[in-house]
């Protein structure tokens, strides 16, 4: 590897600090993260400027995060369906599961503007953790952590609003992805499961939840 400019130093020293800081965006964060493995003088200096602010923590109690598991369970698999709040209860019978998914998606709420939000999505028993933004009209989704689905399944990703049912956004099969942003706010859930290869049956989520958390806006 070529040695780094010396001018080009000033810069390296502040990437690094604002990646201690936690100031990059998802973009930013994610192009560091991946220069940390495979540029020793550049993970040197992440640990130094670790070292550095090492000492600002001593002032904030460390407040364990909210544990948002349970709730996003209960809307992935509800155990007892009450017949007001079914999202098929108005479909007749005989239609085909393709129509029912077809509805399923008319139920997401009407085009709004262009907006930026962010998530984290995590679970306490995963390994797993993804990085979700959404800026205007795309959605990109990247795995900070864990590894691919095990041989014979897929991760699915699911949006959830309020007690709606989930709407499938597709199977992930890299580790970080760009799609078409669904129509969303804030408080809106984004969740992954691990399905059979190619995904939930019927479109419905069967796998457990391995990461999960809400939509910010910012």
């Amino acid at each position: 590897m070529t040695s780094t400019p010396e001018f080009d130093l000033p810069e390296d020293e502040a990437l690094a600090a604002e990646y201690v800081l936690g100031a990059l965006d998802l973009a930013e964060r994610s192009a560091a993260e991946a220069r940390l493995k495979r540029d020793p003088a550049f993970a040197a200096l992440v640990i130094d400027w670790q070292n550095r602010l090492s000492d600002l923590n001593d002032d904030y109690a460390e407040a364990e995060a909210p544990n948002l598991l349970p709730q996003i369970e209960a809307r992935l698999f509800p155990q007892t369906a009450k017949p007001a709040r079914r999202w098929f209860a108005w479909i007749g019978g005989a239609l085909t599961a393709a129509v029912i998914g077809a509805a399923a998606f008319l139920m997401l709420p009407p085009p709004a503007p262009p907006t930026s939000m962010t998530a984290e999505l995590s679970a306490e028993a995963s390994p797993l953790r993804y990085e979700a933004a959404i800026a205007g009209d795309q959605l990109t989704l990247t795995r900070v952590a864990g590894t691919d689905a095990e041989a014979g399944k897929d991760y699915e990703l699911w949006i959830i609003e309020g007690d709606k049912a989930p709407v499938s956004l597709g199977v992930l099969t890299e580790a970080s992805v760009t799609i078409a942003a669904p129509q969303a706010a804030a408080g809106y859930v984004l969740a992954i499961t691990l399905e059979p290869k190619g995904g939930g049956p019927d479109g419905k989520p069967t796998g457990p939840i391995v990461a999960a958390g809400p939509l910010k806006d910012i």
